[in-house]
């Protein structure tokens, strides 16, 4: 059951078919890549999301008709977003992500969760740790010590200070998520 207020992966799936449709048939189709607590969501690892992120910029047909929709239904109009661009890992190419939607008109991407996780292991906000933890025994499998991911993190995020805790903080999450990950 999803909160009220909150969208869950069916309803991001329904509201962006409708943004698909409201879009020029004319015009370059639009991308977006979902990424954080909407692609969770998407994938049923989180009850819903506040509203639905893409970390590629959004264009001005696409606003327009995420506008459309958000009037609709009585949305707030930046429902759909490109808030977590400055999130975005320097490491993610998007032929590496899922295809979610292929409409004519639409392109609809998810990042990998692994990219996923160090884009929340940079922001580092209450809700960013429980989806870590949620996320850990899904990309544990990518990085076998906090190391790699800390040496993963430092290439997604180039520009970030150096955090000498960072790799306590990811053996912190493994553990809660039920898992003991070695430093090195």
């Amino acid at each position: 059951m999803t909160t009220p207020g909150l969208f869950s992966g069916e309803r991001i799936r329904e509201l962006l078919g409708e943004v698909a449709e409201q879009m020029d048939p004319a015009e370059t189709p639009s991308t977006i890549l979902i990424v954080g607590g909407s692609l969770l969501a998407w994938h049923g690892l989180r009850p819903g999301t506040e509203d639905v992120d893409s970390s590629i910029r959004l264009d001005a047909e696409l606003r327009t008709a995420v506008r459309l929709v958000a009037k609709r239904h009585n949305l707030a109009v930046d429902w759909l977003n490109d808030h977590s661009v400055p999130w975005h890992p320097e490491t993610l190419r998007l032929e590496d992500c899922d295809l979610l939607i292929d409409h004519p008109r639409l392109q609809v991407l998810g990042a990998p969760l692994p990219a996923v996780f160090l884009m929340k292991l940079n922001r580092s906000q209450p809700q960013d740790v429980l989806d870590m933890i949620t996320l850990w025994p899904l990309v544990a499998g990518a990085f076998p010590t906090a190391r790699a991911v800390t040496d993963a993190y430092s290439a997604a995020f180039p520009f970030e200070e150096a955090d000498e805790h960072l790799g306590v903080q990811v053996v912190d999450v493994a553990h809660r998520a039920g898992s003991d990950l070695p430093l090195e």
